[in-house]
């Protein structure tokens, strides 16, 4: 079975993400040649003197400008070695929510800059909210190299200037790569116009990169989602627990603990939809029954009786705010969401908001609002089961929802 490797690409506007994309689809043989008559007759049409492979994804532009959601923004594509999801983030800073959720399950950031312009804003911003949301691996992807006549000075002053600011977040992984996305350069297979360059090329690092070891395999942690209870004349006493493993492995005969009430049993099978497994691992979707008859529903956790997440009613937490009619200021009471269990939360307090492009801490601020993120302290009804997010991404993150509209309004990485 090939691997998943999940990218987010960021870059502000026109630093060709979508070229990049178009190039990447391309050139791996994932498009249609339908789909490429239809983008070469539209680039004719626009009077380009080139096959415009931005007009790949561009179709999704237009789609946003009139409002339709954000998944549109989801490209696949698979070469032998490895199958990917990118997902489109925009560039602008009021988008900053769309790219937390495309980007917070990402193994991979792509961070475009403009050879000409180097280092912006945006680019400060995005490597920023990749570190926030602790992706593993980002690679800075310098283009239009081609407009710089192949410049090696500028890329390594480029990449040096980056360096110096990834020092100051917490990235574990970066690689630089200099390419022409229109040209094709370094993007499938390695340039020519740059000798100097020895490095591999953008698809080639995506294939070997190494993402096995980022998931968490160290704290079990199973989520439960659903009792399963069939009832059939074959399995008169079938009581299964269905989830997503969240971190961790379960063998059958392995000694869990069930949380809140904290009994112990055994597994005693693992099942999945396509029969029983003799071992499960994040994120595979299973159902698992135990030895004993213990009382366990949806929003309770499996895990290890030595290795346990924090019960904790009290969370710190970054929060990215998403509501454009609301604000998040101390005593405001929402639902939130974590893993399969649901309460109510208030804030306690709001310690202070964090300028995303010069990492300043504003602690005297009252309030968040639409794309703001800021340090906050909550107080939920039920103790939720929580690691912290740099340990486990999926439990150590949570959504807040506006309980009168049912709106999502925040999504929260505990601290």
């Amino acid at each position: 079975m090939s691997e998943l490797l999940r990218l987010a690409t960021a870059g502000s506007v026109d630093d060709g993400k979508s070229t990049l994309i178009g190039r990447l689809l391309y050139d791996s043989k994932a498009i249609f040649e339908d789909q490429l008559e239809s983008v070469e007759e539209t680039s004719v049409r626009m009077g380009a003197e080139y096959t415009n492979l931005a007009l790949l994804t561009d179709g999704l532009r237009a789609e946003r400008e009139q409002g339709i959601t954000i998944d549109v923004a989801y490209r696949y594509f698979a070469t032998p070695r490895r199958k990917f999801i990118i997902a489109d983030t925009p560039g602008h800073i009021q988008y900053t929510r769309n790219m937390v959720t495309g980007a917070s399950t990402a193994n991979l950031a792509l961070v475009l800059v403009d050879a000409r312009n180097g280092i912006v804003e945006q680019s400060r911003r995005h490597a920023f909210l990749s570190s926030l949301l602790q992706i593993p691996h980002i690679v800075l992807c310098v283009n239009k190299m081609d407009l710089v006549d192949w410049s090696q000075e500028r890329f390594d002053e480029i990449a040096a200037e980056f360096r110096d600011f990834a020092a100051k977040l917490d990235v574990a992984d970066l690689t630089t790569i200099p390419i022409s996305a229109l040209q094709g350069d370094n993007v499938v297979s390695r340039s020519e116009n740059m000798p100097w360059y020895d490095g591999t090329s953008l698809l080639h690092h995506m294939e070997q990169l190494h993402i096995a070891s980022d998931r968490n395999l160290i704290d079990a942690r199973f989520p439960v989602q659903y009792v399963l209870r069939p009832y059939s004349s074959d399995m008169p006493d079938y009581r299964g627990y269905a989830g997503t493993v969240a971190g961790g492995t379960f063998k059958p005969g392995d000694e869990v603990l069930v949380l809140p009430s904290g009994f112990t049993s055994h597994v005693a099978s693992i099942d999945t939809a396509d029969g029983p497994v003799e071992e499960a691992f994040a994120p595979m979707s299973v159902t698992i029954t135990l030895t004993d008859d213990v009382d366990v529903s949806r929003g309770d956790m499996i895990c290890r009786p030595h290795n346990q997440p924090r019960a904790s009613q009290d969370l710190e937490a970054m929060v990215c705010w998403m509501s454009e009619s609301s604000t998040l200021s101390p005593r405001t009471k929402l639902g939130i969401k974590h893993t399969t269990r649901s309460a109510r939360a208030l804030v306690k307090d709001l310690q202070y908001r964090l300028d995303v492009n010069t990492l300043h801490r504003d602690e005297a601020v009252q309030s968040l609002a639409l794309n703001e993120i800021g340090r906050v302290t909550l107080r939920t009804t039920l103790p939720l089961f929580c690691d912290e997010y740099r340990r486990n991404r999926t439990t150590g993150s949570f959504i807040l929802v506006d309980e009168s509209t049912n709106h999502t309004v925040g999504a929260g990485m505990i601290l």
